[in-house]
């Protein structure tokens, strides 16, 4: 019998750029995928967090879209996209030496097949599995309240020791910025993350 390839829920996807993080300015190919059962109170992507009703694609043919561009990065998102089993999709892209970032905010086991790098982006609204402390290659807080800030020197300490750690305003708070400003003079071990597509006005 033949098997089946797997297919995943996909919300969007696009070619832009990065804007947040470590790879911000980074032109990559981003497939969003449906699904998220965190709940942040201020998601700026909610429409994610339905897991079903979205068109279903298989990695080849997510490739396919990949490979219309010149782009050699590409981002996993969501929504939470460790919802889903992604090891298949990871290895399609990396068949052809396509290099993947995977933004999770650790909710859910890591894939057996590893991405390039994650872009870990714990949240106070469910508990991430703690193998990411050691697993993340960046670490991003979004800061919605001043509180925000002493959880992220939490989660910072239980990361991997030089990581590189960002702070992100959350985009309706508009004090955050502030009040992050000022706390980076203080504490420059972190660094200002910005959506920069956001200024952009791109995808």
């Amino acid at each position: 019998m033949t098997k089946l390839a797997p297919v995943y829920p996909i919300v969007e996807h696009f070619y832009s750029l990065q804007g947040e993080g470590f790879w911000a300015g980074k032109p990559a190919y981003f497939l969003r995928l449906g699904g998220c059962d965190v709940g942040c109170s201020w998601c700026d992507t909610r429409h994610s967090w339905p897991q079903e009703g979205w068109p279903t694609y298989t990695p080849a043919e997510m490739l396919a879209w990949v490979t219309q561009t010149p782009t050699r990065h590409v981002v996993l998102t969501g929504g939470e996209p460790t919802l889903h089993s992604l090891s298949a999709l990871i290895q399609t892209l990396r068949a052809v030496g396509l290099f993947i970032q995977l933004e999770t905010s650790g909710a859910h086991a890591p894939p057996s097949t590893l991405p390039d790098w994650i872009t870990f982006s714990p949240k106070r609204f469910r508990e991430p599995d703690p193998v990411y402390y050691e697993l993340a290659h960046e670490l991003k807080v979004v800061v919605h309240s001043r509180s925000d800030l002493l959880w992220a020197e939490a989660q910072r300490a239980r990361c991997k020791p030089n990581l590189p750690a960002f702070l992100q305003p959350q985009a309706y708070q508009s004090a955050a910025l502030e009040w992050i400003l000022a706390y980076l003079k203080e504490n420059p071990h972190w660094r200002l993350s910005m959506q920069w597509h956001r200024y952009l006005a791109i995808p």
